[in-house]
């Protein structure tokens, strides 16, 4: 069979390459990503590897280019992204690119630097500007002239808005104090009280007032006015909320305290004259330095801005020739050095098909490099596992994810993904049958389908979406299928197409059927036309509410079983092709034939009942094959498991559905039950027998043991065929054996009945579609006029709400898991074993796709 059916065969290869011409080989390979390398090295730590300087040099770029993008994406500035991967750069031009890094960073950083100190002394000045303009207020609030002899409540009141005193001007040491700090003062004193000024963030000044108030006794006054407009912080760009205060006490002692808890609360303080001629002029300069400032401020933004503009152009590029320079020297670092410490030789596996393919790519590197020295890829023998690679496009690429979830196929097994394209939708389309719930899946995944170029450009990190555009064209199919299965139940949106016409005929008129709801269509009579409907399922069971589920029940039930037990039977064929293909005589014959004998013989005749049934039994035909004498198949099935005599039948009618059936019910159950031993016993019989022959015949034997490793070491465990049991010991074979035939034999039947979630899903499925329809959708058809219009428009976006969300999202995700689980273990468990390890070349692609990350897996 060809690479899609199986993995590729891949091959273990030794090459040399010339020290000189090594970097540009491993680029072309990097390119080609068909070449995984090994690590030679494995107990050399990762600092003592021949390139970790260059690896070193790598980071400190990368760390350099994502300051770079840090500083674009801050000012929102978009970064040209052509989609183009650029070539890996020649060793000298890491040179270029670290100094172009080292420029453009020391330029920003720079430019940051002053920027944050511009922004900080604006901070100051404005805060400055707020201070000289908030205490030129509180200053200003005193009333200039106040009776010496009043004792006024208002005069009092002058104390909370104490003003500064000038020493000098006593008139105005009384506007500040008021009555009752004049008296306070003793003759012939000048009271001289002192203040600060300054700004502290709005959250901490009921904390800041506390203090003041504690720590001084209450012996200083507080003024503060919250400044408006939010400021700058310099330090990281945030935008904080400032009041304005200002402190008036007297003596040196107290202005001391107040400068400890202003330090403490991390207040800033600003000088502010005491003459009001002397803070006019001082806001005057500020001003001027404010605006002077803004001028500067502009012209540095603007030449950051610049800067940005022109790395940002060229920043996606960088990152890609950055991250290939650094992959091509980790992955140098897993090479090894000759005697000669000229030539580097490195292990690989390839694929067998592509090996002309890579002997090109290093005749072009050796080409670029300008070696004379050829590079030489040899073949070599191993009996280690290879790893798996499936070759997959954007179509398959999906389904294979899918199977790779639930294990990697051993080398060169039997690949399931080709057939799941075709099974995966059917079944999960038999769970979700309904034209209009398909139609809308379908047209989503047709959306992304069509726009997936563009969708692909726009990278995101939510998981979510990922999933769903990465499954893009599993939806569509799950889409399609899903339509057609509902044209098979003749189901859209819980109502059904009539576009053949019925083939029943009601004879009743319709009084009589407007009054009973327990009114039957007799197949027997006129009301069946006698032939079936043409495509799907007679819209007239829509509208029988009586026996409708019923109907719907039997025949659901009936063809889950019948796609569980062809489906199982196809998973087991798939073993013979595992076991052929591997040459495992063994378990050709003592697995793959009983396992398809038991199968076959039990539930495969099942399914031969039903349409022996099908096919004999009608409510047209005489006795004994009308339809009251059909016989229940499930019923036939246990009596004939358990060997019992059917009931006696009614009168007229026959125990069994054709001649001789008690004969090979019993002669098929015999030889089901015969098959148990020989798959228990038979396969741990004959490799005791092979190894008693080969103690007796050692030449035989050793040839014998050869040829199955060399078998081994090109097929690996290959799906059942390739099994190893040179080494285990005899009683672990007969154990495992035993375990494997009872969890067949116990499987066959859990298995089968697993398939019924097909029935149950697609009965819950239409259930829900006909509940939304009746509960919801049909009350806003019950009015009418404007009234009934405006209704109906706000209950259908209700119903379509409710159906998307629940009956497409939540019932497909439900349906997804399920053929999931049935694709996992009831038929991927027959043939499938899973136990191998991805292949994982060395791809730029892939790197650059996951951001960047150059740790390769390394091979066993």
């Amino acid at each position: 069979m060809g690479s899609l059916f199986r993995s590729e065969e891949m091959t273990l290869c030794q090459l040399f390459l010339q020290s000189e011409a090594a970097y540009a080989c491993v680029s072309e390979l990097g390119e080609l990503g068909l070449v995984q390398f090994r690590d030679l090295n494995p107990d050399v730590n990762a600092f003592q590897r021949k390139f970790v300087n260059e690896v070193r040099r790598c980071d400190e770029m990368e760390r350099k280019l994502r300051y770079l993008e840090k500083e674009i994406k801050k000012d929102g500035i978009p970064m040209l992204d052509t989609g183009e991967s650029p070539e890996a750069p020649q060793p000298r031009e890491m040179i270029d690119l670290e100094a172009t890094f080292e420029k453009l960073e020391n330029e920003l950083r720079e430019v940051n630097q002053n920027a944050e100190a511009l922004k900080r002394n604006f901070l100051e000045l404005t805060e400055l500007k707020h201070i000289l303009r908030k205490t030129q207020v509180f200053f200003d609030e005193a009333v200039p002239s106040i009776s010496y002899n009043t004792t006024s409540h208002y005069s009092r009141k002058k104390w909370r808005y104490l003003q500064m005193a000038e020493n000098q001007n006593e008139d105005e040491q009384a506007q500040l104090l008021g009555e009752e700090g004049v008296r306070a003062s003793q003759p012939g004193q000048n009271l001289k009280l002192g203040f600060v000024a300054g700004v502290i963030l709005r959250e901490k000044l009921p904390a800041f007032e506390r203090m003041l108030w504690r720590a001084c006794r209450g012996n200083v006054f507080l003024r503060q006015a919250m400044i408006e407009s939010p400021l700058e912080d310099p330090s990281n760009g945030d935008q904080v909320y400032k009041s304005v205060f200002i402190i008036f006490f007297q003596g040196d002692q107290l202005k001391t305290r107040v400068k400890k808890i202003c330090e403490g609360f991390r207040a800033t303080l600003y000088p502010c004259p005491e003459a009001p001629a002397d803070r006019r002029e001082m806001a005057m300069g500020v001003m001027t330095r404010i605006e002077d400032l803004n001028t500067v401020l502009g012209q540095t933004q603007d030449h950051r801005h610049r800067v940005l503009v022109a790395a940002a152009k060229n920043l996606k590029n960088w990152f890609v020739k950055v991250r290939k320079i650094k992959a091509i020297y980790h992955t140098l670092n897993l090479f090894n050095l000759d005697v000669t410490q000229k030539c580097l030789i490195a292990e690989c596996w390839v694929p067998v098909l592509d090996i002309e393919t890579i002997q090109l790519a290093l005749r072009r590197g050796t080409e670029r490099s300008g070696s004379a020295v050829p590079p030489i890829l040899n073949r070599m023998q191993t009996f280690e596992n290879p790893p798996t690679y499936n070759r997959t496009n954007k179509f398959t690429k999906a389904f294979q994810a899918l199977i790779d979830a639930y294990g990697v196929a051993t080398y060169r097994e039997m690949n399931p993904a080709p057939y799941t394209i075709i099974t995966f939708p059917f079944l999960f389309a038999v769970m979700f049958g309904d034209l209009g719930h398909g139609a809308i899946m379908a047209l989503f995944g047709l959306w992304m389908i069509r726009k997936e170029k563009g969708l692909a450009a726009q990278k995101t990190d939510n998981e979510i979406w990922n999933i769903f555009f990465g499954g893009r064209y599993i939806i569509f199919l799950m889409g399609v299928f899903s339509m057609y299965t509902g044209l098979i139940y003749n189901d859209i949106f819980s109502k059904s197409l009539n576009i053949f016409g019925s083939h029943w005929e009601v004879h009743y008129n319709r009084s009589t059927v407007a009054s009973n709801k327990f009114l039957q269509l007799n197949p027997e009579t006129n009301d069946y036309s006698g032939t079936p409907y043409p495509f799907g399922m007679d819209p007239v069971w829509q509208v029988a509410n009586a026996n409708k589920i019923i109907f719907q029940n039997a025949y659901k039930m009936k063809i889950s079983i019948i796609f569980g037990v062809i489906h199982m039977i196809f998973g087991v064929v798939m073993s013979w092709h595992n076991h052929t293909y591997f040459k495992n005589r063994l378990s050709l014959l003592y697995e793959f034939i009983p396992q398809m004998l038991f199968l076959i013989l039990l539930f495969f005749y099942m399914v031969l009942l039903m349409f022996i049934k099908w096919n004999r039994y009608a409510a047209t035909n005489e006795a004994p094959y009308s339809a009251s004498c059909a016989p229940s198949i499930l019923i036939t099935f246990i009596d004939m498991v358990l060997f019992n005599t059917p009931k006696q039948p009614p009168q007229g009618c026959e125990s069994y559905m054709f001649g001789g059936q008690a004969f090979f019910q019993k002669l098929f159950v015999l030889g089901a039950f015969a098959c148990i031993p020989v798959m228990l016993l038979g396969k741990p019989i004959q490799i005791m027998k092979q190894r008693k022959q080969a103690n007796v015949q050692p030449i035989t034997g050793a040839t014998s043991d050869a040829e199955v490793g060399m078998s081994n070491g090109l097929g690996g465990h290959g799906g059942g065929g390739g099994d190893h049991h040179d080494e285990e010991e005899i009683s672990e074979i007969f154990i495992h054996q035993g375990i494997h035939t009872i969890e067949y034999v116990l499987g066959s039947v859990s298995h089968t009945a697993s398939y019924l979630r097909l029935w149950a899903l697609s009965l819950a499925h239409a259930q829900l579609a006909e509940v939304l329809w009746q509960m919801v959708l049909r009350i806003g058809l019950t009015h009418e006029g404007w009234f009934g219009g405006v209704v109906l428009t706000i209950v259908f976006a209700f119903w379509a709400v409710l159906t998307v969300g629940i009956l497409v999202l939540m019932e497909g995700l439900s349906a997804f898991l399920h053929t999931l689980r049935l694709h996992w273990v009831e038929f991927q468990s027959k043939f499938y074993q899973g136990q191998g390890y991805a292949f994982q070349p060395f791809s730029f692609d892939a790197i650059i796709e996951n951001g960047g990350s150059t740790n390769q897996t390394e091979a066993d």
